[in-house]
């Protein structure tokens, strides 16, 4: 680990709120240790509803997420603070009436929250961190004369277009309305076709909770102090470089936890099924991994139609089938296995949740049926499984253009208004041939070794935190 933060007057200390999605808790919490690894002493608070979920999924309740990480070392307090809603209340279900809450209530107990951390000891020099969607971040620091570290946990390229909104919208290219053309007006985004924008730039209203939650942040994050983004620099080079002339910008991912660390900090929301033994007795490349993520919903007859697109390639596959993943079409019973055809588990594993990264690592992977979230992304470039991308929403429809178009790591599914049986198979063959995929698994080795590089000691995503790091040290301390 670093040395710490010695040589100041004060400890500098960083307050850390988690939001509620998954695919953002992993990489703020890997965040957290990796400061904590560089000296800082951290309050992390989760929210309730998160910490509930999170500690009914492991084996055993847990008070204390980062129990055995202290255990370790690192200097990491843990607290919990209520979103003003009861651990069972079906936030997915209630979305808007969740997100106003969040909105326009919960910075107030945020507020609460901060304010009783910094009267509570005057030996430390406090900042705040914070997802670049919490929205009440820069408000909450600046009351407090705080500086404000604003994590994004998606790809630069996403970050440069919601950064760039209103110039969007004065080209007269948002709302998108459909229509599908070639922008060139963002800068260090050379060209990029308006289908391809992230969902919350595709209609004209600010008519739900994502497209709201969106341009509040991207005003508020041009307040914050330092903004902390889950890429690598050699991925997105172009679009960085200008970034950074508007803000100290830092591509610092992938945000893995080191190996000491791993296994330390349970992150998931779901229990999580083990699938090494099944896997171990499978050909090396053999087996398609299927998942949509935590969030993302569909319709029961585009899974139909992928289970009887994955039954006509004839492969092995693990299938991840969430908990009400299926709609409002979902069996009468709630079940969705209910729905799958007799035979289908016959050359495959369905399981309700699983450990991504141990399933992408084992040798038996030859595919990645995918939303294209970041976190997963990500993770099979990590581990060189190239990918079949079929996103749903949000960063998901940029992150499809970055490893299919630009990078060249994946292959698009439904390319037309629907997807059928017949592409499903047809691109599951295509992508678990070896021969025919070559060019793809070259790729992605290449970008593999790219994202491994990124994180070696002289690497860029290191050299960057140790940049930020010393940045922000002489930021605090001369508000200090």
């Amino acid at each position: 680990m670093a040395s710490s933060c010695g040589n100041y007057p004060k400890q500098p200390h960083a307050i850390m709120i988690s939001l509620c999605p998954q695919g953002h808790v992993i990489p703020f919490v890997n965040l957290a240790l990796k400061l904590a690894s560089n000296g800082f002493t951290i309050t992390f608070a989760h929210l309730e509803s998160v910490h509930h979920h999170i500690s009914t999924a492991t084996s055993q309740l847990q008070t204390d997420i980062f129990s055995e990480a202290r255990k370790s070392g690192l200097d990491i307090n843990y607290a919990t603070i209520s979103d003003g809603f009861p651990v069972e209340f079906d936030r997915s279900k209630n979305i808007d009436q969740y997100m106003e809450s969040q909105l326009n209530h919960f910075p107030r107990r945020v507020d609460d929250f901060v304010g009783g951390i910094m009267l509570s000891s005057d030996n430390f020099e406090y900042f705040l961190v914070a997802d670049t969607f919490s929205v009440w971040a820069p408000e909450i620091a600046e009351k407090y004369g705080m500086v404000c570290v604003s994590l994004w946990t998606e790809p630069a390229t996403v970050f440069s277009l919601g950064y760039h909104w209103e110039l969007l919208i004065k080209n007269g290219h948002v709302p998108v309305n459909g229509r599908r053309e070639e922008v060139k007006c963002v800068p260090g985004i050379r060209a990029i076709n308006s289908k391809d924008f992230t969902s919350y730039l595709q209609t004209s209203e600010l008519n739900n909770w994502l497209q709201k939650a969106g341009f509040l942040a991207f005003d508020a994050v041009k307040r914050a102090d330092f903004i902390l983004c889950n890429t690598v620099q050699e991925l997105e080079e172009e679009v960085i470089s200008v970034l950074r002339k508007n803000q100290p910008f830092y591509a610092v991912g992938p945000l893995f936890p080191s190996n000491s660390l791993k296994g330390l900090v349970p992150r998931s929301l779901l229990p999580e099924f083990d699938c090494t033994e099944w896997l171990n007795t499978k050909e090396p490349g053999s087996v398609l991994y299927v998942s949509f993520g935590s969030l993302a919903t569909a319709e029961k007859n585009v899974i139909l139609e992928i289970v009887w697109g994955i039954l006509e390639s004839r492969r092995n596959f693990i299938f991840v089938l969430r908990p009400g993943m299926v709609g409002e079409d979902e069996d009468e019973d709630g079940d969705e296995d209910g729905m799958l055809p007799d035979g289908f588990e016959d050359r495959g594993l369905i399981v309700p949740w699983c450990k991504q990264s141990r399933v992408l690592s084992n040798p038996g992977i030859g595919g990645f049926l995918t939303h294209c979230g970041w976190n997963s992304v990500l993770e099979s470039i990590w581990f060189g499984v190239p990918m079949i991308c079929y996103p749903f929403f949000a960063d998901q429809i940029t992150n499809r253009k970055l490893v299919v178009d630009d990078w060249r790591v994946g292959l698009n599914l439904c390319d037309g208004e629907s997807v059928t049986k017949e592409e499903v198979a047809e691109k599951i063959g295509s992508l678990m041939d070896q021969k025919m995929s070559c060019e793809l698994r070259q790729q992605i080795h290449k970008l593999r070794n790219t994202l491994q590089n990124a994180l070696r000691e002289d690497g860029s995503s290191e050299t960057n935190f140790a940049r930020f790091i010393d940045d922000l040290k002489n930021k605090v301390f001369s508000r200090g």
